[in-house]
């Protein structure tokens, strides 16, 4: 962990969890089994969507955290990777701060087209299956008419060797994005806690570094006693680029655990869900 992953309320924040499993990816794919060698699944693939579910906080500290990471399912042009990021004491017992999957596709980047699995491949992926039944998806909605825009101006440092934004860059987005919106919702009321308890994120047409920004527009799709959901999209014009479903938990500090607000914060996210 490095001091500055962490955010306002002393945990790692929820963004870099995401560079934790990309790193833990790409150290399993290049270094483990018959297609190690030739780097094209640690190198040559990309990410279809990310689901990412964070159990409790973590706090900055010099010991390391761990990450296991595992095959859940091969298809014939993608493959599912789970992790689970967590602590062990000595006697074994663990910690759990985070559960993940990730969807990936191999990709040739100058074509710009995916590709089927080798069967080097697909027996280096073989290694480390462990199947297990995909969870249903819930249904995105349509981006309604008052949904909350903001202009994602993408840097030069978020783009990545293949010249694509680097997936991890996308949770950025996504949560300035929602900030950005929780701050003109909420104007006018005191500041309120929050934490993130699941992230699910669908990649659909890479973005591309360029000087006009991309547009961001959030909505509320759910509104609960202590937690509501927030989805998003990046588009560019009519094209849907990626897609987010971010639930979002009032949280207390001092007892770090969920907390109901007042009414005025549900009310207010109420009054933006679609009708």
């Amino acid at each position: 962990m490095r001091w500055a992953d962490m955010d306002l309320l002393g945990h790692v924040n929820n963004v870099v969890y995401v560079d934790y499993l990309q790193e833990a990816r790409v150290d399993m794919l290049r270094t483990h089994g018959p297609a190690a060698s030739t780097g094209a699944l640690a190198e040559g693939v990309v990410v279809v969507r990310h689901e990412v579910t964070y159990v409790s906080p973590l706090h900055f500290g010099f010991r390391p955290v761990s990450i296991e990471s595992w095959v859940t399912e091969i298809r014939a042009a993608a493959f599912t990777i789970s992790y689970e990021i967590f602590h062990e004491d000595a006697a074994g017992d663990r910690r759990v701060y985070a559960r993940a999957k990730t969807v990936l596709t191999p990709y040739v980047f100058a074509t710009e087209r995916p590709r089927r699995l080798g069967d080097r491949e697909r027996e280096s992926l073989s290694l480390f299956l462990e199947p297990e039944e995909p969870a249903p998806r819930p249904a995105l909605a349509m981006r309604p008419d008052h949904a909350l825009h903001y202009p994602v101006q993408v840097r030069f440092s978020d783009v990545d060797v293949y010249g694509h934004v680097n997936n991890v860059k996308y949770f950025e987005y996504f949560q300035e994005a929602r900030i950005s919106g929780f701050a003109r919702i909420w104007e006018g009321l005191d500041h309120v806690s929050l934490v993130v308890a699941q992230t699910d994120v669908d990649y659909r047409v890479p973005i591309l570094f360029r000087p006009e920004a991309y547009d961001a527009w959030s909505w509320v799709a759910r509104v609960g006693q202590r937690s509501a959901t927030i989805e998003s999209v990046i588009g560019d014009g009519d094209t849907v680029l990626a897609r987010a479903r971010v639930t979002i938990v009032f949280f207390d500090g001092a007892t770090e655990r969920s907390v109901a607000p007042a009414d005025a914060y549900l009310d207010r996210l109420r009054a933006l869900q679609p009708g």
